[in-house]
């Protein structure tokens, strides 16, 4: 086998939750560039619609699936529905998350309502998608590939009012570790990717305010923030063959951010 034949994804079928959005959408196009065949979620359709039709018109094979993954029943329906389209799930990359920006308190005040949205954002539409998806892994016995998107926040501190938030990315960043540790044995991998701020609508507007924009990327080595394509290796390595014996990694792709506190 060629090189780099062990990072195509030809013959696998991927599932993205969270599909619809900057990153998700540029995810499930690049694990389609890559050769797989794509569910794309989210719970908007038109979103989903918008993907699917980028990715058929490049000449491969996706599926829009809506569905609220927070709900147990909408994320067993898409993986069935992924299965009963394409045979089988071998990827899925969680692509739900964020909210920091939106509900930001002092730690001793924060309100249990925005705090459970905050994890059931991160958290929880991570955990039933890929529930569901290793389900169907297991129960094929070819083994499979779980991605999560982390953030830096997972583990620095931030002085903003981010409570929630880090310790939502902190659980998913603890979860990548456990399912490893229990689906190895599977042949499942499970790692995650752990970014800085990526330039994205969802964080247009903290983005857009100059101040805290050159605070932000002060203190990247590098010098700016993320794009959705600096994600893409990663993944792909990740999704690929060419990381059959990485397991339980969370990566950071920050610039060199974390390598300076």
């Amino acid at each position: 086998m060629e090189i780099l034949d062990r990072f195509r994804l030809d013959g696998k079928v991927a599932i993205v939750p969270g599909g619809g959005g900057a990153i998700g959408s540029a995810l499930a196009k690049m694990l389609s560039s890559a050769g797989a065949c794509v569910a794309v979620v989210d719970r908007s359709a038109e979103l989903v619609e918008e993907t699917v039709r980028i990715i058929c018109e490049r000449g491969a094979n996706a599926l829009r699936v809506p569905g609220d993954m927070t709900a147990e029943a909408d994320a067993e329906r898409v993986i069935a529905q992924t299965i009963e389209t394409f045979g089988h799930v071998d990827i899925i990359v969680n692509a739900i998350g964020g909210g920091a920006g939106k509900v930001l308190f002092d730690a001793q005040e924060y309100p249990r309502k925005e705090w459970d949205w905050i994890y059931e954002l991160n958290v929880r539409a991570t955990l039933l998608p890929t529930q569901a998806a290793v389900r169907a892994m297991i129960a094929r016995g070819q083994g499979g590939r779980v991605i999560n998107i982390s953030s830096v926040r997972g583990l620095l501190g931030i002085n903003a009012g981010y409570s929630a938030y880090v310790a939502a990315k902190g659980a998913i960043n603890s979860l990548t570790r456990q399912w490893a540790t229990e689906w190895a044995k599977h042949g499942i991998t499970v790692n995650a990717i752990s970014p800085t701020f990526v330039d994205t609508p969802q964080v247009a507007m903290l983005l857009g305010d100059p101040a805290f924009k050159a605070s932000v990327v002060s203190r990247i080595p590098i010098g700016r923030v993320g794009q959705p394509e600096d994600l893409f290796g990663a993944v792909l390595f990740f999704a690929s063959d060419a990381s059959s014996f990485v397991t339980g990694q969370i990566l950071g792709i920050d610039g060199g951010l974390t390598a300076t506190q």
